[in-house]
């Protein structure tokens, strides 16, 4: 009988473990998901699989694309800078345009 206590009052810890740091609710979300979709589909375990981990990009992901904007932000930068020495240049070789003598 002492056996069967503790089985219940670990289950009940782990409940509540889960409980609290949030598995339940995600999953019960994910169940409701799944349980609303017109069209069950074939393998649900992958269907739960890609729905628990529609919280975020991997990290690795996020990493990524945080470097490309980093590089992506230093050459726009760069084509700015370039763009507006080219303009620069241009002033300087273009003749001054004359003010048009409007004909009578």
């Amino acid at each position: 009988m002492t056996s069967f206590r503790t089985t219940d009052s670990k289950r009940e810890e782990f409940r509540k473990y889960l409980e609290k740091t949030g598995v339940l609710d995600c999953i019960t979300k994910v169940l409701v998901v799944l349980y609303e979709e017109p069209e069950k589909p074939n393998n649900a375990m992958d269907f739960l699989r890609q729905n628990l981990n529609a919280t975020g990009p991997e990290t690795a992901d996020v990493e990524a694309l945080k470097l490309e904007v980093t590089e992506l932000r230093q050459k726009c930068e760069q084509l700015q800078e370039e763009n507006n020495d080219l303009k620069a240049r241009l002033q300087q070789l273009e003749p001054a345009t004359e003010p048009e003598i409007p004909e009578n």
